[in-house]
């Protein structure tokens, strides 16, 4: 009787204490970086990029999440779209972020094939039952101001028709700051990284909870 007494009080204690442990603690699964060399932390270590830099946030914060990034430099939505499919069944996450479309602006791809290809690859995710962060880009005005406006709307127009969250643009507060750039005048720098993290960390953190 006093074993099964002994047995009883620790499978309450446990319960108790796992009952007051914060939600984050609950959480887990993978989170899906699928971007290109703006999340591939390229010319720099992996260990110095956003997305590694996210990974640490996630367990200073006790959430128990992976960062998995399968970033590829010079990636199109084209590109993101014809392989999403094969990537969800490998790493089956529960948060995506999707940061894909400079190189279709670098290139001056229509718009409208971008907002196409990245609708795919949302709603792939959605489909998996992944929670979608959309990471917004802009062009410089250099390419016209109708390209530029009609591109830069792709993004939260398709966080409003799929309600995904949304990051507005992921160079907000040093796409100006040339010295955050490398000497190519296109990819962050270490310093940069931070910056990049804090701009993703504000929308991501909500779907985390």
């Amino acid at each position: 009787m006093g074993w099964v007494m002994l047995r009883k009080g620790l499978f309450v204690t446990w319960l108790t204490l796992l009952l007051c442990l914060p939600p984050a603690a609950w959480a887990g699964g993978t989170i899906l970086v699928y971007g290109d060399s703006l999340s591939a932390a390229y010319g720099l270590p992996q260990d110095a990029g956003w997305a590694s830099l996210l990974q640490a946030r996630l367990k200073q914060q006790r959430m128990d999440y992976t960062v998995t990034n399968v970033s590829i430099s010079g990636e199109t939505t084209s590109g993101g779209a014809a392989r999403i499919a094969a990537v969800l069944r490998a790493h089956k996450p529960k948060v995506v972020i999707v940061e894909l479309g400079a190189n279709d602006g670098l290139r001056g791809l229509p718009p409208r094939e971008m907002r196409t290809n990245l609708a795919k690859i949302v709603s792939a995710s959605q489909r998996a039952k992944a929670r979608v962060l959309l990471v917004g880009m802009q062009m410089p005005p250099n390419y016209g101001e109708t390209y530029t406006r009609a591109f830069a709307r792709v993004y939260p127009d398709l966080a409003r028709k799929y309600k995904t969250a949304l990051v507005p643009f992921l160079l907000q507060g040093m796409a100006e700051r040339r010295e955050l750039f490398q000497s190519d005048d296109m990819h962050p720098t270490a310093a940069a990284q931070p910056i990049l993290m804090e701009n993703v960390w504000k929308a991501l953190a909500p779907l985390l909870k």
